[in-house]
């Protein structure tokens, strides 16, 4: 299914997660995090690109991952992306939701 984001089409699934990262741009980033409720800053933005990197290289995304990942920790990571940290990141990075979201 197809939806438009910041003026593109875009690939998603049924729970409105991007299925193509070759899609992605900053400007549908912050679409999804106003829609999400998120405001990005320079963190969230380091956030994002190690999901994205973890997510080329097939490293399986948790919560504990990502407070290990020496870019945040993980209280801070639920400040950047209140009301589901890891959904919501993922989401606002264009790759699909991690097998350990529920």
């Amino acid at each position: 299914m197809t939806t438009t984001l910041a003026g593109k089409e875009v690939n998603v699934n049924a729970e409105g997660y991007m299925t193509d990262l070759n899609q992605w741009t900053k400007e549908i980033a912050l679409e999804i995090a106003q829609q999400e409720e998120v405001t990005l800053n320079e963190k969230s933005w380091q956030v994002i690109t190690w999901i994205q990197e973890q997510f080329k290289n097939e490293d399986a995304l948790t919560i504990r991952k990502v407070g290990k990942s020496g870019v945040t920790d993980i209280k801070e990571f639920y400040e950047l992306f209140p009301n589901g940290p890891l959904k919501k990141a993922s989401k606002i990075a264009g790759i699909p939701k991690p097998v350990s979201c529920i």
